[in-house]
């Protein structure tokens, strides 16, 4: 005896509320909710997502203004970098090496590491010196 099994389908229904041409076509259903678990309405879930879409951009926003030493000489080592052609440059997708454009970074550094003689901790001055260091070898390498 074979026993026949009835196949269970499924629906397909188009929730778009906007046609091809960009207009409304539709009144938006509300969503149902899935498995007994309760369903948000859709203002909820577009509240929500604006919540969070505001709190990413106030701390992105943060994290820029929180700029301290250790990331600002960072920043001039990976300039550095970029013009020793170590990375593409961002406006051609080229890896380029402009040995000038690195003397400078580096001479911008000794600078800082002159001017701020003293003011910084013991990690900063660390921090300073072998990236100095790094780069001025490297620069007499290269040339």
């Amino acid at each position: 005896m074979a026993e026949e099994k009835e196949e269970k389908g499924f629906v397909i229904k188009d929730r778009r509320i906007f046609g091809e041409e960009g207009e409304k076509e539709r009144k938006q259903e509300p969503e149902r909710p899935a498995h007994n678990k309760e369903a948000k309405t859709q203002e909820e879930i577009r509240a929500s997502r604006e919540t969070r879409e505001d709190s990413n951009a106030a701390h992105a926003a943060d994290q820029l203004a929180a700029i301290d030493f250790p990331g600002f000489i960072m920043s001039l080592y990976t300039s550095a970098a970029l013009h020793f052609g170590d990375m593409a440059d961002p406006a051609t997708g080229k890896k380029e090496k402009n040995l000038a454009a690195a003397g400078q970074m580096i001479d911008i550094i000794a600078m800082l590491k002159a001017k701020t003689k003293g003011n910084l901790d013991q990690n900063e001055t660390q921090l300073i010196d072998s990236i100095l260091y790094d780069l001025q070898m490297r620069f007499v390498k290269e040339k």
